[in-house]
């Protein structure tokens, strides 16, 4: 055992209580028949990635669960490992090339590219993994993986090809969205829509047989060139007549159909809707359905192409101006009204997203969905809070087919070969260098590459050596317990489902523990555009990890957002601060040996049954609620045990006896002390660690310890309950005091009138050192002179000091009169202001209340003021 220092420093215990950590193998989890296997797979970090305000909230929370289970006797697999993020690391070593070089990607080609991605990776990509040590993350790090591992990747063939030979897997020119920056098709999860300001353009189109026209309206003329129809309601009554006829297309000159199509919205505009199957998903669907004509008229960068007719080569936003302008010219155009709709923005840089048809891969859903929703159903994989179980049922109901490949050199490619001679198309696990129908050796592969998420969809078991059946892979899935924000149930919850079940035969997790975001003291997201974002890093440098993991886990409650605030983060280091200091006095005060410090006495005080009854009450609740995901709950109730009722309470009742070298009272402090340090542990573990290890103990490190058990036998109800009277009757002694503005150096006799005289007897003791008491008595009778003596009365008892005891009645008539004289000139001067009607009626209306509200406040405390010096006769 070593000495505690004065203050607790976290710079100087953290880095070095890490490493003791992973050195001694604390971290690492292996198949073991003997014990239950207890698994969390790491949502995994971007390799770009820098540890952000979320990250740490979610590491904290898997932290505080896979030590828990670790200390309860499981085999704990805390699966670490990043993610290859596709898009976001192409797009930064494309900067980086543009920047340092002047080059792009097609400078370089493919395969250089390549290598300068894998080397940019092998330099910054395990920062975050860095990071999250700084955290006190305790992830089996000799377990890292990495979505493009070679044990991954082969996962990701397999999955690829299997599906592909089930016909789940299919190429095909459809609808997609696309991200003119980021060039590349995008999956509908990745597209966020927020609600933006637009204009309802109405638009003339004549009738084909010039018997008149019809007028439709769009948020969206710069497609117009690719309009192949113009649909109306079939139960609309305005436009029934002209269905089946043709009208003409504006500008272009080209007859299109008009035909009924029960999705048109009868209320929205005029009840027409122009149709540019190319360019709209549900237009696209009316397309399909009435065999409509498809024109693509946007290049990849969102350019107008060949089929824009004068309009090629204009951004998109310029050939809006320019088609609306031309349109009025023409006299096609007949209004204009304001209009907010949602618009698509890619998840990962905000640009607006371009709808558009593409050659693309997509993965056939609906035969997938179902089972996925069935282990739900069926109660198999639970969600907590329950209601994101509705979320992930609704989203999954009306999912789409998904689109997987994506535009980029960077991931997994898909592994499809076409033969350049014949066309022939080959899916295979392996490289196919010749043709297996024709021979030819001018074969090639598929150009794009698989969705980030399809890989990170197969985490819980590509990690665990899948498709080989590893002894890891049959002891540790399906995992325990996925712990996830609510803003990636679609991304990644929803598809490692459906894989699992696919792939494994089984549900990938049992539970999908989902927290909220961590917000700014405002309730604001946290963003770079906002410049709120609050670096990790820079809060463990200046209070430590314990006090920034605490400050997450108390604001924590399942599937809700935080608030974060530097004063929280100050709240927390002050609590370590109190443990620190606690604990610092009661190893200084210790003379028995690890014997001793291990047991309870025979023979336990009231206060000793107390303290270790509430304990044992603790033991029960913390492990209750963090069974029950309630983290922030338990970090809470550890908070104010330690806190309020072993630090000001029982260590100030134990000072006297520690004093007189009592070792009972030292085994009642090491018993409950070294307790709460394991059970505060997985919430704060560095400063928990440097405590446990200064005292008595058995064992290498308090996070392999025992977890507390919770024993009935040290259940005292009966001495709880003569507690508590105690200390309300302590309470309501101090807070008298406070009011009459009493010093502690004051001390007064105590005359108590109670029913529980036993109780007041066995704690007598008490109130001369924590109610500031010269002697106690116990009375049978309200003193006769009561009236002048200050009375304060609790649940069980009627409590009197006399007067003289408490007030030096000269000196305090002196005081009160100096005060009630500052008093009647402030009040003065305030009259004076309000009494002046240039104030009252040039003032503000709001300052002239202020003035009003500090006379009132004023008077009142002036009264008070005469009571008080009153009732001193």
């Amino acid at each position: 055992m070593s000495e505690l220092p004065k203050t607790y420093d976290p710079k100087s215990v953290e880095d070095k209580l890490y490493s003791f950590w992973n050195d001694s193998g604390f971290f690492h989890a292996e198949v073991n028949p003997d014990k239950k296997p207890y698994t969390i797979v790491i949502p995994p970090p971007n390799v770009t990635g820098q540890l952000h305000m979320g990250h740490a909230f979610d590491e904290t929370l898997q932290d505080i669960l896979i030590r828990t289970k670790r200390m309860q006797g499981y085999e704990a697999l805390w699966m670490p490992g990043t993610d290859h993020a596709g898009i976001a690391t192409q797009i930064k070593v494309e900067e980086t090339l543009r920047k340092e070089e002047g080059k792009t990607r097609y400078d370089l080609g493919r395969e250089k590219f390549l290598e300068r991605v894998w080397d940019w990776k092998h330099q910054y990509g395990n920062r975050i993994i860095s990071q999250l040590k700084k955290l006190g993350s305790s992830c089996d790090w000799e377990r890292e993986r990495f979505t493009m591992d070679e044990g991954c990747s082969k996962a990701v063939r397999e999955v690829f090809v299997n599906l592909y030979d089930k016909g789940l897997i299919y190429k095909g020119h459809r609808i997609i969205n696309w991200c003119p920056h980021c060039a590349t098709a995008l999956s509908d999860a990745e597209v966020e829509y927020e609600t933006q300001p637009g204009k309802l353009w109405h638009i003339r189109y004549p009738l084909a047989d010039g018997s008149g026209d019809l007028v439709v309206a769009t948020t969206r003329p710069e497609t117009f060139m690719g309009d192949t129809g113009v649909a109306v309601n079939p139960n609309d009554e305005r436009y029934q007549h002209l269905i089946g006829k043709t009208c003409i297309l504006p500008i272009m000159n080209r007859e299109i159909p008009i035909f009924g199509d029960e999705y048109v919205d009868m209320e929205f505009g005029t009840g027409c809707v122009k149709v540019t199957p190319c360019h709209d998903p549900n237009d696209f669907e009316m397309g399909q359905r009435h065999n409509l004509e498809q024109i693509l008229v946007f290049n990849e960068d969102a350019t107008v192409n060949e089929n824009g007719g004068k309009y090629e080569g204009m951004d998109r936003y310029e050939c809006r101006k320019a088609v609306i302008r031309d349109l009025e010219e023409g006299g096609y155009l007949v209004k204009t009204e304001d209009h907010e709709h949602n618009v698509g923005t890619c998840y990962r840089c905000g640009t607006t997203v371009e709808p558009m048809t593409s050659a693309q891969w997509f993965v056939k859903m609906a035969p997938l969905a179902k089972p996925a929703m069935d282990v739900v159903h069926e109660g198999k994989t639970r969600f907590v809070p329950d209601r994101f179980a509705k979320t992930y049922l609704r989203w999954m109901e009306n999912v789409h087919d998904w689109c997987i490949s994506r535009q980029l050199w960077w991931g997994h490619r898909i592994p499809a070969f076409y033969c350049d001679d014949c066309g022939e198309m080959t899916v295979s696990k392996e490289d196919v260098h010749v043709c297996p129908k024709c021979g030819s050796k001018n074969v090639r592969q598929e150009e794009d590459v698989l969705d980030t998420w399809f890989s990170s969809a197969l985490w819980p078991f590509s990690t665990l050596g899948w498709p080989e059946k590893t002894p890891e892979l049959d002891y540790f899935y399906p995992t325990s317990t996925l712990v996830t924000g609510y803003d990636i149930i679609f991304f990644w919850v929803a598809r490692m489902i459906f894989s699992g079940v696919e792939h494994m035969g089984e549900t990938p997790f049992e539970t999908v523990y989902i927290h909220g975001l961590v917000r700014d003291a405002q309730g604001r997201k946290m963003s770079k555009s906002l410049g709120n974002g609050i670096d990790p890093l820079e809060v463990i440098d200046q209070y430590g990890a314990d006090a920034l993991r605490f400050t997450l886990a108390t604001g924590n409650s399942p599937g809700n957002d935080m608030r974060f605030s530097t004063e929280r983060v100050e709240a927390s280091r002050n609590f370590c601060n109190k443990i620190w200091n606690a604990s610092r006095f009661i190893q200084m005060n210790l003379t028995i040996g690890r014997d001793k410090a291990a047991s309870l006495p025979a023979d336990l005080a009231l206060e000793d049954k107390w303290i270790v009854s509430k304990y044992n009450t603790l033991v029960a609740e913390v492990t209750r609620n963090i069974d029950q995901y309630e983290l922030g709950l338990a970090a809470a109730k550890l908070n104010d045990f330690i806190w309020d009722n072993f630090c000001d309470w029982y260590i100030e009742i134990a000072k006297t006896r520690l004093q007189a070298g009592d070792e009972k009272v030292q085994q009642v402090l090491c018993y409950v002390l070294s307790g709460a340090m394991q059970l505060l542990h997985p919430f704060m573990p560095f400063i928990t660690e440097t405590i446990w290890q200064a005292l008595p103990h058995e064992g290498p490190s308090v996070m392999v310890s025992q977890w507390p058990q919770y024993d009935e036998t040290l259940r005292f109800a009966e001495e709880e309950a003569q507690m508590e009277t105690l200390m309300d009757a302590v309470r309501a002694i101090r807070n008298r005091r406070s009011e009459m503005n009493v010093p502690p150096s004051k001390k007064a006799k105590v005359l108590i009138l109670t029913e529980k005289r036993d109780t007041f007897a066995a704690g007598a003791g008490f109130f001369p050192k924590l109610a500031y008491a010269s002697a106690i008595e116990l009375v049978d009778a309200v003193p006769a002179d009561a009236a002048k003596m200050a009375s304060v009365v609790t649940g069980d008892a009627q409590l009197y000091m006399p007067m003289g005891d408490l007030i030096d009645f000269a000196a305090e008539r002196t005081r009160l009169e100096k005060e009630k004289a500052k008093v009647e000139d402030d009040i003065a001067f305030v009259m004076k202001k309000l009494d002046n009607p240039s104030f009252t009626q040039k003032a503000p209306e709001k300052i002239v209340a202020v003035e009003r509200e500090k006379a009132e406040k004023l008077r009142e405390h002036l009264a008070k003021l005469e009571e008080s010096i009153a009732a001193l006769g």
